[in-house]
């Protein structure tokens, strides 16, 4: 399962609600290689299902990744920050074995 914060619902509905993404967007995450950690999370919103799709909706925010990415996702929830330490989008992820100082990466 993947899990949906209160603080990133509020903010992909004020996203939503501007008009720039279309409403039958969903929100994908992945992770990727690269960072000072080794494994860099991707979020953007997507319209286009694939095979291998693992789909969660949680907080009434639907969440697509694929199956490797899910691998390291497993049980992670999708927060969001607007406090001093940065705005933006993060994960909080039990599987990670440590993080970056920029929170950007991590490992497993």
């Amino acid at each position: 399962m993947l899990f949906v914060a209160d603080s990133a619902k509020q903010r992909i509905d004020e996203i939503r609600a501007t008009g720039t993404i279309p409403s039958d967007c969903f929100v994908r995450v992945s992770v990727t290689s690269g960072g000072c950690s080794g494994l860099s999370y991707q979020m953007d919103f997507d319209s286009d299902s694939k095979p291998n799709d693992q789909v969660f909706e949680h907080n009434g925010v639907k969440v697509v990744t694929d199956l490797k990415s899910f691998l390291y996702l497993f049980n992670s929830t999708l927060e969001f920050s607007a406090g001093l330490e940065g705005k933006g989008f993060y994960f909080q992820n039990p599987n990670a074995s440590r993080t970056c100082g920029c929170g950007e990466s991590f490992a497993v």
